[in-house]
Formats: C-alpha cells, sequence, structure tokens
C-alpha cells in the first residue's frame, strides 16, 4: 500500500492550470475538487495510521476517490465552453 498523497497537481501535473481555472469558473468542478481532497486527505490519514480505518471503509474511500477522479478527468477534457 503506498503512502503517498495522490494529489490532483500530482494526478494530472500537465493540467495544473486548468485545473486552477475550472475551479474558479465552474462550482460543479470546484465541488468535485474539494470532495476529492476531502476523501484523498482521509485515505492518507488511514494509511499512516493517524485514523486506522476497517478494510471495508477503505475500499469505498478508494472506490470514492477514484470515481471523484474520474469525473475530473472528463471536465479536464472536455472542450472549454463559450
Amino acid at each position: 500500500m503506498s503512502h503517498t498523497p495522490h494529489e490532483l497537481a500530482d494526478e494530472f501535473p500537465e493540467k495544473a492550470d486548468a485545473i486552477h481555472a475550472l475551479k474558479l469558473s465552474n462550482p460543479h468542478f470546484a465541488k468535485l475538487v474539494d470532495e476529492y481532497h476531502e476523501v484523498n486527505r482521509a485515505i492518507h490519514r488511514a494509511e499512516t495510521n493517524v485514523e486506522p480505518t476497517d478494510d471495508f471503509h477503505d475500499a469505498e474511500m478508494r472506490k470514492t476517490r477514484l470515481t471523484l477522479k474520474d469525473q475530473i478527468a472528463r471536465l479536464l477534457a472536455a472542450p472549454a465552453e463559450g
């Protein structure tokens, strides 16, 4: 198990500017990013035993993080509106 946080800047290094711009212009995207960071921090706390959790909860958090990451990736890949 990796104890490395999966920050969005690390997951999408080439999209850092787009992430920042979308967070400012798209409330839905900003909400997804906030949710991603929240669950990502919870996973990291569980991995480092700061807040241990059971295997089921850990798996559910990881599924949630992956779903959020997929939604964020789709929005980053979508052509800009306007």
